[in-house]
């Protein structure tokens, strides 16, 4: 294997890390008003996350570093060419940040409602938009070559909502919610894990529709199939085990298999890819990983980090999930505490 298929390969690995994990994330965001029915839920709800929202955001960062270093030229062109859904989902996440930290900091029932529609919708645009951007990448964009002979996007915003794309969006919005769900049910109790439950499943069907025509779509076009096919299969196969143990209420296998499917989504449409990174749909010149990678040192140097680094960051994250694995109840949350301010207008 060389070093540029190797960083491609690192770079799915920590794009299939971040869905899973924000996956779910973004999920209990959307569903926070949905399942959330008073305070003591909604507290609940966000309590499950409280510990590992933000080390969840950290694959995005690293993934995100990883492509400007290893492929330079895919990233100054898909950073460009994506600049306002990109900035549209990083807005989203700072504000998703920012309502976290600030919904409990004053004891008004305005004051936390309009901070848990802010969860909602900045947890719902990204779950849209990583659909609708990845699809676009998988299915080729318009391309042309400048005067410095640099690859650049030719087309505008709305080139890139396309149906096929819109598609893309809608799945891994259903995809999240549906993942996020299951996440409640395996972290909650009492009637909120049974209302949990039951909604996975029925968004888990409206999942599996919409899976199933975006992979065959997908597979329109693709000269390479063989791989694409069986990891359609193995979507399908994941995706109904998950369902099953769902409604069996086995929450902890459930919660595995939706993990499974969210890694193969993504490892079967990075299989769609190889060896592009930015394929052109206009039949100009396309990025691959050799055109678009920087040097063979560079690769080289960053790999001896990754080798190191990356079993620290695992471990630290797998040990935060296990600290905080038990379940909660909201007959555990007490009364919302008044917040800071509540006491600065006593």
């Amino acid at each position: 294997m060389t070093l540029n298929s190797f960083w491609f390969l690192l770079i799915a690995i920590l794009w299939i890390g971040y869905f899973i994990l924000e996956g779910f994330d973004f999920g209990v965001g959307i569903l926070l008003r949905v399942l959330g029915k008073n305070e003591a839920e909604r507290r609940t709800l966000l309590t499950t996350l409280g510990p590992i929202w933000d080390g969840n955001e950290v694959w995005l960062l690293v993934a995100g570093g990883a492509t400007f270093a290893a492929f330079p030229e895919w990233y100054a062109t898909l950073f460009s060419g994506f600049y306002l859904p990109l900035f549209l989902i990083l807005l989203s996440l700072i504000i998703r940040g920012v309502a976290f930290e600030y919904r409990s900091k004053y004891g008004s029932p305005t004051w936390r409602n309009r901070w848990d529609f802010a969860i909602s919708i900045s947890s719902f645009i990204p779950a849209l938009l990583w659909g609708v951007a990845f699809s676009n990448i998988v299915r080729g964009i318009p391309l042309h070559t400048s005067k410095l002979g640099n690859v650049e996007y030719a087309g505008g915003f709305f080139n890139l909502l396309n149906l096929y794309s819109l598609l893309g969006g809608v799945t891994t919005l259903f995809l999240f919610i549906t993942h996020g769900a299951i996440f409640i049910s395996l972290k909650t109790d009492g009637e909120l894990r049974i209302k949990a439950r039951f909604l996975a499943i029925r968004t888990g069907l409206v999942t599996a529709v919409l899976a199933v025509s975006y992979l065959l779509w997908t597979l329109i076009g693709l000269t390479h199939k063989s791989l694409v096919i069986l990891g359609s299969l193995l979507i399908v196969i994941t995706w109904i085990a998950s369902l099953a143990f769902n409604f069996l209420g086995k929450e902890g296998w459930s919660f595995v298999f939706s993990s499974l499917t969210t890694a193969l989504v993504v490892a079967t449409l990075f299989e769609a890819l190889y060896p592009n990174v930015l394929p052109s749909n206009n039949g100009s010149l396309g990025l691959n990983i050799f055109n678009a990678s920087s040097s063979h040192y560079t690769l080289k140097v960053m790999t001896i980090v990754a080798v190191f680094m990356t079993p620290i960051v695992l471990l630290y994250q797998g040990w935060t999930y296990w600290i905080f694995r038990k379940r909660i109840s909201p007959n555990q949350i007490s009364d919302p505490h008044k917040g800071v301010l509540d006491h600065l207008h006593q």
